[in-house]
């Protein structure tokens, strides 16, 4: 197996400033309607949900970066950040069903935030050569 990571940290501000200016165009580009349905759910931390999502996206990009043939194809609506039963975040790389990334055998991530910051770290495990 061959082991790949990525991380991202993003400033919360850099989100809200976004959504703020860009609105509905930018939540479109970047997020799926689960992911911008859950965000909504909390009023109060929705922007720290946004950006912990966006950190996460970066990351899995990241670490999946060097199995992807071409880069400018790879769409943020591709990779979403979801939740398990338990409120665990998962990925779900929606072109690893058309074929894409055959070889990515488990991918596992880690997401925290706090009022100013978001960041997420993505492990994958690949199946060699």
């Amino acid at each position: 197996m061959k082991v790949t990571t990525g991380v991202d940290i993003i400033e919360v501000a850099r989100i809200k400033e976004a959504v703020q200016k860009i609105g509905e165009n930018f939540l479109d580009k970047i997020y799926t309607q689960n992911e911008i349905e859950y965000c909504n759910k909390s009023k109060k931390m929705k922007y720290q949900h946004l950006a912990a999502r966006f950190a996460a996206k970066e990351a899995t990009f990241k670490a999946i970066s060097s199995h992807i043939e071409d880069k400018e194809d790879a769409l943020w609506k591709e990779i979403e950040i979801i939740n398990d039963k338990e409120g665990k975040p998962a990925i779900n790389i929606k072109k690893l069903k058309n074929g894409r990334l055959e070889k990515l055998k488990n991918v596992d991530i880690s997401i925290s935030h706090i009022k100013d910051y978001a960041i997420a770290t993505v492990v994958a495990m690949f199946e060699e050569d």
